[in-house]
């Protein structure tokens, strides 16, 4: 059965009249939240809209993008004064956990001095930025908010476990002490087409079942994922919005890394032997694993004024009920790449 539509169920260009201030500079265009943004914005603004990688990413060549590490702030203010952009929406950073771990000094630069930069550019500019945060500012041990609700509130001190959500805790501080203006949207997992095909989470994990490569996640690492064509929309009302301060964007469904995973095995038709689970104490110290970072996000649904997600995946017969519930193939079940695609990488509603 299907879960009811929601008022975020539009065609994928429709913004409802939330135009943000253009020009745009979109960036974190490497990652899945980025990326995705960056190419609905510049569908529907053209080249108002510019997004910029680090210089060193030259795989990623788009019209539009252009080399520029966010912390380079003589660079970055020669596209300002080029463009005048009058938003930005930041998506950067670095959030290889591994890496992170084993290079704290390189996160430190690239999560919390980037940020630091881009505020140095823009101080005395009117500049709407919204910000991309992430639910592992959390460390998964208590996510049951004072008021009984499920899930973390923006009120919860971040308690992160890693050396990457502890720079985005403190990136998060630092434009809140600099930036009162400014949003700080806590998400959780994009999902949608990344642009190297590896990068996002539905990614990782459908390139080992393509290559019958065996795949083990965790039962209770709890996140609560997002379409980014939902995401996309998010952005653009609070771009276009005078939201401030934090606010938390994780979507109505909570599923663990396993439960992901069994999504995507099944809906790819890919061999259920291949999918492994255990719990997170057996992942050893390298990189620590946060737990149920599940994100109540009742006060986005308030300013909005309506739900900001569909539950992901969509369609109630796609979210698993047990542990071995991939293996419950059936003649209905379409099981391919291509079903797999427009289950998963695109919000079905949204079409």
């Amino acid at each position: 059965m299907d879960l009811p539509q929601h008022e975020t169920a539009l065609p994928k260009n429709d913004t409802q009249g939330n135009h943000p201030p253009l020009p745009l500079l979109i960036t974190g265009v490497a990652g899945v939240a980025g990326y995705n943004a960056f190419r609905y914005f510049r569908e529907l603004y053209g080249e108002q809209v510019i997004a910029i990688r680090r210089p060193d990413n030259w795989p990623l060549q788009r019209a539009g993008v252009f080399p520029c590490a966010v912390e380079d702030a003589i660079e970055l203010s020669r596209l300002f004064e080029e463009y005048q952009f009058a938003s930005v929406l930041y998506c950067g950073g670095s959030c290889a956990l591994k890496s992170c771990e084993l290079d704290p000094a390189m996160a430190w630069r690239v999560n919390v001095h980037g940020i630091s930069s881009m505020l140095d550019v823009i101080k005395h500019r009117p500049t709407r930025l919204v910000f991309s945060s992430i639910d592992l500012v959390f460390s998964g041990d208590s996510p049951f908010s004072e008021n009984g609700r499920r899930g973390y509130t923006e009120e919860t001190p971040p308690d992160p476990v890693t050396v990457y959500g502890k720079t985005m805790q403190a990136a998060e501080q630092v434009i809140l002490d600099r930036r009162p203006d400014a949003c700080l949207l806590r998400i959780s997992l994009p999902m949608g087409e990344s642009f190297n095909g590896h990068a996002g989470a539905i990614d990782w994990i459908q390139s080992r079942f393509q290559k019958s490569k065996p795949a083990t996640l965790y039962y209770d690492e709890i996140r609560t994922p997002t379409y980014t064509d939902c995401l996309n929309r998010v952005f653009a009302e609070v771009l276009h919005r005078d939201l401030r301060g934090i606010y938390h964007a994780g979507g109505p469904r909570r599923l663990s890394l396993y439960e992901i995973a069994q999504v995507v095995n099944r809906l790819g038709g890919y061999d259920p032997d291949c999918l492994f689970g255990c719990p997170r104490i057996e992942a050893g110290p390298m990189p620590p694993r946060a737990g149920d970072v599940t994100l109540d996000s009742s006060k986005l649904t308030a300013a909005l004024g309506r739900p900001p997600f569909d539950p992901w995946p969509y369609h109630e017969e796609h979210a698993p009920t047990h542990h071995e519930w991939h293996r419950e193939r059936t003649p209905n079940d379409k099981g391919s790449s291509t079903h797999l695609e427009a289950m998963l990488y695109c919000n079905p509603a949204a079409r």
